[in-house]
């Protein structure tokens, strides 16, 4: 035993970095079985598979502690429902591997490191068969893989790699096409991808680009676009496009118009204040003409009119969502600082946990090409805001952060090495990656367990709630997937289908004309008597709860009949098919037919308005006698009689003794009618369109 222990320590001296540590170990990494792991470590531990104790061992050379001397700080300080027999083996290994990633997160460069990246990888294999009776880990293509629990539990102990809100969704992206198991090439070249963006928008901030923009201290460029000239940023102004370069920090966008040969002064568009902003996707074209979807459209209240921002590219809109995307997390990261009213670390924390997100975000978009859909965003602020109970995960999340400032902690403080999630380790990444100056995180405290937003042997309320909230997105998902395949194109063919849905209330409202058209004296007699005898009994008040009753009566009675069975499509027959100018033809024929519309109520306001204003002094003397009289009878009259009496008339109006007195009065109320003159009305041009003009 003490010849093991010279051996390790002799070994310890000699290795400078931590990389030198796993290169002796490199049989073990790359998945051979750890026979030789023994001289690592003076003692294997026995709870421990082969594997795991492997795993352990190089956290043991990372720590710069024996492997018996983790296992006894484990024992020591966690509670005992996570030492018990069967959690024991897994617990433990968490334990090992989140003390070692607190060491590893201390460097700036950790992602750029293959070995710590293979440690990573292989401390979610070993999660997966922890202790000695394990079982086999699955496998693709004969190699061991990762499933999504171990992804879930070691993942977000390295907040630059996964966020505990978005780590379920990443590790979809990462395997869309390997049945739900993470392979090392994989996860290595999603850690590669993400190792470079962070260098290249840590690079930004030295950039000439910088001073341009004038930024605050603790603004962080997060992307910048328009720099490429066959990949341009146009930003419209009236009819006119003029090209320029786009960027995106934690706190605004700007625009730089591009002059002769330099950029022009900045223009900010503000994300974080509480200016009613709008970003959304927009149609643009040459001269004003709506024709390409690939636009944002921004508008707050400290600009006059909206600014659009188009990204020209041959295929697709992807770029123009990417932006979208950031954009929308910047501005609902800045809503929840509002909302929850968020002091000064939060607020940073927040924006950290943010910026870390899009970073995320950008190295899939970059190394798979993949924008994930509406529900499987990797921005935690968009995900909480798209999640049906979305707001429940952001209410969690606030109350995660208040515990940021709630104590002081201590050096021995036990409880607090449970609970890594007090400190502002999102903040703390970006200050060790160079963004941030190191003063500001300390405002914080600090703490000596560092490590995202897991605790050993301990769910997270924060991804419990997450858990809850998406528990009803697959039926979301599946209720939105037959929403789409319903949708129709053409005009004519989505009035079919309403024609068909709507046929039930047609149907009625048809029944009931030809009762008040009395072709047929007796049921409309019948009809009459019967809805005269139920408002005079006052029984008109139940017919809507009744009417509710037989549907859901109804509803239960299908429920039964059609256990099990799909639903019977809607059978429609679409008019004939009509080619591009048919359609467009209809089109305008439909908003022509609108616009009468809107144009007979706009005269029926401007009459109104001119009995009002007395235009007409004999039809006024009228209509205030009109309105007197209406006003005693409501007085004076039950409601209820009010309604028998209204409904006996229109009821009663095509009755054949009634029918040609009826028409008489209609006739002189319209030839009234058409004697009112309407209010005029004057147009005046705007100052906008004429700046527009010019």
């Amino acid at each position: 035993m003490e010849n093991s222990i010279g051996i390790l320590e002799n070994f310890m001296k000699q290795s400078t970095t931590i990389k030198s540590m796993f290169r002796s170990k490199k049989s073990s990494i790359d998945g051979a079985s750890p026979t030789s792991t023994t001289h690592l470590s003076p003692k294997s531990i026995s709870q421990l598979s082969p594997f795991a104790n492997s795993v352990i061992a190089r956290c043991s050379m990372i720590l710069d502690r024996q492997t018996e001397e983790l296992q006894c700080s484990f024992e020591s300080e966690m509670l005992e429902s996570v030492k018990q027999p069967e959690v024991y083996a897994r617990n433990l290994l968490e334990y090992g591997s989140y003390q070692a990633l607190q060491v590893v997160n201390q460097r700036s460069d950790f992602l750029s490191d293959k070995e710590i990246r293979r440690l990573t990888y292989d401390m979610m294999i070993a999660w997966e068969s922890p202790g000695v009776e394990s079982e086999t880990v699955t496998k693709v293509d004969g190699k061991k893989t990762v499933g999504p629990e171990a992804f879930a539990r070691i993942a977000p102990a390295c907040v630059c790699v996964a966020d505990i809100i978005t780590v379920h969704n990443l590790f979809d992206a990462l395997t869309s096409s390997s049945g739900g198991q993470l392979h090392y090439l994989i996860y290595d070249k999603y850690l590669g991808s993400l190792d470079k963006v962070i260098k290249v928008a840590k690079s930004a901030l030295g950039l000439p680009l910088t001073s341009n923009l004038q930024l605050t201290e603790a603004e962080i460029i997060l992307d910048v676009d328009g720099t490429i000239p066959t990949q341009p940023v146009l930003q419209h102004i009236g009819i006119s496009a003029w090209p320029g370069r786009l960027t995106l920090t934690n706190y605004a966008i700007y625009f730089e118009s591009l002059g002769v040969g330099l950029y022009e002064k900045a223009l900010r568009y503000d994300l974080a204040k509480d200016l009613k902003q709008m970003v959304k996707p927009e149609l643009t074209g040459p001269l004003g003409a709506r024709l390409f979807d690939k636009a944002l459209m921004y508008k707050s209240s400290a600009i006059e009119e909206p600014i659009y921002l188009e990204f020209p590219e041959f295929k697709g809109n992807s770029r123009r969502d990417y932006w979208l995307e950031i954009s929308h997390e910047i501005m609902h990261a800045h809503k929840f600082i509002r909302k929850y009213n968020l002091k000064e670390i939060q607020q940073l924390e927040t924006l950290a946990r943010a910026v870390l997100g899009i970073f995320r975000y950008r190295a899939m978009r970059e190394a798979f090409r993949i924008i994930p859909s509406h529900y499987k965003t990797l921005l935690p602020f968009n995900l909480a805001e798209k999640l049906p109970g979305g707001d429940i995960i952001l209410e969690t999340l606030s109350i995660r952060l208040a515990l940021l400032t709630a104590r002081t902690p201590r050096h021995d403080d036990v409880d607090e090495k449970r609970h890594p999630s007090l400190s502002p380790v999102s903040l703390l990444a970006l200050t060790r990656l160079g963004f941030m100056p190191p003063d500001v995180a300390d405002k914080g405290g600090k703490t000596n367990f560092l490590v995202g937003d897991v605790c050993v042997g301990e769910i997270n309320p924060l991804e419990t709630a997450v858990k809850h909230s998406k528990g009803d997105t697959g039926r979301a998902e599946a209720a939105q997937a037959t929403v789409d395949q319903v949708k129709v194109e053409g005009i004519d063919t989505n009035l079919a289908v309403m024609k068909e849905l709507l046929f039930p209330l047609v149907e009625l409202v048809r029944r009931l004309q030809l009762l008040a058209s009395w072709e047929d004296p007796f049921k409309s007699l019948v009809f009459l008597v019967l809805v005269c005898y139920a408002t005079y009994r006052g029984m008109m008040k139940y017919v809507l709860p009744c009417i509710f009753v037989v549907f859901a009566a109804l509803v239960m009675w299908r429920k039964s009949s059609n256990m099990g069975k799909p639903l019977e499509a809607v059978r429609v027959t679409p008019p004939p098919s009509k080619n591009a100018i048919e359609q467009l033809l209809t089109l305008q024929e439909v908003i022509s037919q609108v616009e009468a519309l809107v144009q007979a109520g706009n005269i029926i306001l401007l009459k109104l308005r001119a009995l009002l204003f007395a235009a007409l002094p004999q039809a006024t003397d009228k209509v205030a006698l009109v309105l007197i009289l209406i006003a005693a009878v409501f007085a004076i009259v039950p409601l209820r009689y009010l309604i028998m009496m209204v409904g006996l008339e229109a009821y009663t109006r095509e009755m054949p003794l009634r029918r040609d007195c009826s028409d008489k009065w209609l006739r002189r109320a319209r030839e009234w009618w058409v004697r009112i003159p309407a209010a005029p009305v004057h147009l005046i041009k705007s100052e906008d369109s004429n700046k527009k003009k010019k």
